[in-house]
Formats: structure tokens, sequence, C-alpha cells
């Protein structure tokens, strides 16, 4: 276990939109200063994908915003960013990534111990009928939390 786990963002429209298969855990590449922003809280996961190059994965689109007493112009906040993971995983990633209809997604960033860390989700898209099922099982829920709410029933899910 580690010293302390610190989550920073979380990425929760990506478990709506995708059918998350496995999550790997991998380290991410940062500069001082995007270490600082992240501790922060100054990033976002909205619309970020992972893609593999050169038989790297990186991520696109993770936006971290500039450290406010840093020098504004030297990085770019919405650069690719290399994922640090071990070989045996990052083969098994490329592989299935090559299959039709996967992709990776990032999914939660936190710190794990001083490392910051980034869950990456090996995914399919949901279809929009999917979509609506879950929107419609959520919906019930709620109402049936809602009718049971002071009754002096506990719901355990």
């Amino acid at each position: 276990m580690p010293k302390y786990f610190k989550p920073i963002a979380d990425n929760r429209k990506a478990r709506f939109d995708f059918i998350i298969l496995e999550v790997y855990k991998a380290g991410i590449i940062l500069t001082g200063n995007e270490v600082k922003s992240v501790r922060l809280g100054n990033l976002n996961l909205k619309d970020s994908f992972c893609k593999v190059q050169n038989g790297e994965i990186l991520v696109h689109g993770l936006h971290i915003s500039p450290y406010s007493k840093a020098d504004q112009n030297k990085v770019n906040p919405l650069r690719e960013r290399k994922l640090l993971l071990n070989k045996r995983e990052l083969v098994k990633l490329v592989g299935k990534v090559s299959e039709k209809g996967l992709t990776l997604i990032p999914l939660k960033v936190y710190f794990d111990g001083n490392w910051a860390k980034i869950d990456v989700g090996l995914a399919k898209p949901k279809k929009t009928f999917e979509k609506r099922e879950t929107l419609k099982a959520r919906a019930v829920k709620k109402e049936i939390d809602q009718v049971f709410k002071g009754k002096g029933y506990d719901r355990k899910d």
C-alpha cells in the first residue's frame, strides 16, 4: 500500500460513454511545473484519449493548466504526454488496441506516494441504446431511493 493516495481528477463521462473492459495503472511523464499544477487540481480529463505511436502510449487532450507562479510561455497545456507501463503490459495493450473497436481512455489521475499516476481503461464504445438503458436504470434507482428515504430502510448496493 502506498503511504497516501490523493485522487486529483476523475473522468466520469468516460464510464458513461464506454464499456470499460480492463483498467491499467500507468505513470505519466510531467514537467516540474505541471506536477505543481496537478497537485492543485488544475487539470481536465474530459476530452482526453490515448494513442499508440512508435510503440509508446501517449495521452492526447489532457489539459493541465499552467502553474500560476511559473513562466507561462514554456509548456503547452494540451501537449502529448507519454505513459510509463511495464513492457509486458505495453505489448499487451498495443495488441488489444490494434483490434477493431477497442480504445484507451484515461479514467483517473492521482498521486501514489509522490508519483503522479493515471488509470487507463481499455474500452469499447457504448451504443446509443446502451446509454439510454444506463439513464433509465439510474432514474429507477433514484426513484426507489426517494421512496424509501426516511422510512428506516437502508439500501446497500
